[in-house]
C-alpha cells in the first residue's frame, strides 16, 4: 500500500498520448469498518463491544485513471459514490485499503468547508496554520496574505474566531487561501455548491486563471453543467465503482443514466417492465413560468402534467421525482402520498398534474421523472425518467432540500 507522499515513483509521460502524467490512480480500493451497533459513552462501548458486529464498507473499488498536466478533470457520482473518499486518497488526507496514488508536483486541497480551520483561531491564524501544513514558509504566507484576504473579502473579520464565520465567509477564507498558494495541483471538492452568485464567480474566474497557467485541476462539482463548462475530461463514480472515464458530454450522460437507473428511489421490491402496458403516459410536460420569462422564480407555481393512453379500465399507482442536475433528490413522492388511494383509469381520464405551490428551490436545473406501476409496485406500466427539466433563477441564497406543498388533480372526460 503506498500514499500520494511517501510513493518514490513519480507519474510520467504516458506512451500512447505522449502527454505528461499529473495524477495516476492505479487499482484503487478503500474499505472502511462499519459498526452494526453505536455506543454514546465510554461504559456503553466496553459493554458493547464483544456483541457488536464489523462489517466492510468498499467506498472506492479498483478505481484507474489519469490526469494529465494543464488537463481539468471532473468527477461526478451520486451521493455517496465515493468522490470525496477518492480526493481524499489524492491528497494523502486518508489511507487507501489497496491501490496506488501518484502525484507529481506541488498539491493543494480544498475538501469541505471549513477543513483544516480550528474554530478558536481567527482568520489570520488560520491562514498561517493552513499555510504551513501546506509546506509553506511563514515569509511565503506573509508574501501572499493581503492577497488571500483580499480575495476572501475579510478585511473586516480576518482577527475574529473562525467559528464565528458564516458559511460563505468560511467557503471564501478556505477556497482563497487553497488557490493563492498557486500549487501545481489543486483538488476541489464541491466549494462552488457553498456560498452566494458573487463567490461562485469569483471561483469560476480564478479556475479559468488556473487553466490558462497550464496548472492541473480536479473538481467534484455541484453542478453538471459546471463540468462541462470547466472540464476537459470526467469520470463518473456509481456506489464506489468507476463506470465511466473520458469525454465530458458522454460522462454527463453516464451519470444521468446511473441517477435514473437507482432503484432506491424508486418504488420498493423488483418491478417487471412489462411489453403491452394497459396506460401509458403521453405528452408529458411541464407548464411555462406564469412569470414570463425563461426559468422558474422561488414562489412561483410548478405544474407538471401527463396525458393518458388507456387501452383497457385498470387502477395505477404513480410516482413523481425531481433531482437538481447535481443528483441531489429534491422531490419523492407517490399518488398514493397525495390522493391516500390508488388511481382508477379509464379511456375518459385525461391524466394527471403534479401542482408544486411557492417554488423554494434556489439557482439550477432540476430533471423530473414521472412513473407508473401497478397498485402492488410489482409492473411497471410507463416512465420518463429525466427527460424533461426545468429551471430556477433567483438571488436568495437558498441551499439544500427542502418541504414542498405537492398537491395532484386527476381529471375525467
Amino acid at each position: 500500500m503506498t500514499d500520494t507522499r511517501l510513493n518514490p515513483v513519480l507519474p510520467g509521460l504516458d506512451q500512447s498520448t505522449k502527454r505528461e502524467i499529473t495524477v495516476e490512480v492505479s487499482r484503487l480500493s478503500k474499505v472502511f469498518k462499519k459498526h452494526s451497533e453505536s455506543a454514546g459513552t465510554l461504559k456503553e462501548r466496553l459493554l458493547t463491544v464483544r456483541g457488536s458486529t464489523v462489517e466492510d464498507f468498499a467506498a472506492l473499488q479498483d478505481i484507474d485513471f489519469k490526469v494529465y498536466r494543464g488537463e481539468t478533470f471532473g468527477i461526478l457520482g451520486h451521493n455517496g459514490s465515493g468522490k470525496s473518499t477518492l480526493l481524499k486518497c489524492i491528497a494523502a488526507t486518508i489511507r487507501p485499503t489497496d491501490g496506488v496514488v501518484r502525484v507529481r508536483g506541488r498539491l493543494s486541497a480544498l475538501l469541505e468547508l471549513g477543513a483544516g480551520f480550528h474554530p478558536d483561531l481567527t482568520g489570520r491564524e488560520n491562514v498561517f496554520l493552513n499555510g504551513s501544513i501546506l509546506g509553506f514558509s511563514r515569509t511565503k504566507i506573509e508574501d501572499i496574505f493581503d492577497d488571500i484576504v483580499r480575495f476572501a473579502e475579510l478585511e473586516d473579520f480576518i482577527d475574529t474566531q473562525v467559528k464565528h464565520y458564516s458559511s460563505g465567509m468560511y467557503a471564501r477564507l478556505g477556497f482563497a487561501v487553497a488557490v493563492n498558494l498557486e500549487p501545481d495541483v489543486l483538488l476541489i471538492d464541491e466549494v462552488m455548491a457553498v456560498g452566494d452568485e458573487s463567490l461562485q464567480r469569483k471561483c469560476i474566474d480564478r479556475i479559468r486563471a488556473f487553466q490558462a497557467a497550464g496548472r492541473t485541476i480536479c473538481l467534484v462539482a455541484h453542478s453538471a453543467e459546471q463540468v462541462r463548462n470547466l472540464c476537459d475530461r470526467a469520470m463518473v463514480l456509481d456506489h464506489g465503482e468507476m463506470i465511466y472515464v473520458g469525454d465530458v458530454d458522454d460522462a454527463i450522460a453516464a451519470y444521468r443514466q446511473s441517477l435514473g437507473g437507482r432503484q432506491a428511489d424508486e418504488p420498493e421490491d423488483e418491478i417487471e417492465v412489462i411489453e403491452a402496458s394497459p396506460v401509458r403516459l403521453d405528452g408529458l410536460h411541464i407548464e411555462a413560468p406564469t412569470n414570463g420569462g425563461p426559468a422558474f422564480e422561488p414562489g412561483d407555481q410548478v405544474v407538471i402534467a401527463t396525458g393518458f393512453e388507456v387501452d383497457e379500465p385498470t387502477v395505477i399507482q404513480g410516482r413523481l421525482m425531481i433531482h437538481r442536475d447535481d443528483g441531489a433528490l429534491m422531490v419523492n413522492v407517490t399518488i398514493r402520498d397525495l390522493l391516500a388511494d390508488d388511481l382508477p383509469v379509464d379511456d375518459s381520464t385525461d391524466g394527471i398534474r403534479f401542482v408544486i405551490n411557492d417554488l423554494p428551490f434556489s439557482d439550477g436545473r432540476y430533471l423530473v421523472s414521472v412513473l407508473l406501476f401497478d397498485p402492488a409496485g410489482q409492473r411497471e406500466f410507463d416512465r420518463s425518467v429525466q427527460e424533461h427539466d426545468f429551471a430556477v433563477s433567483s438571488d436568495l441564497p437558498v441551499h439544500g432540500p427542502t418541504i414542498l406543498d405537492v398537491r395532484m388533480t386527476s381529471g375525467s372526460r
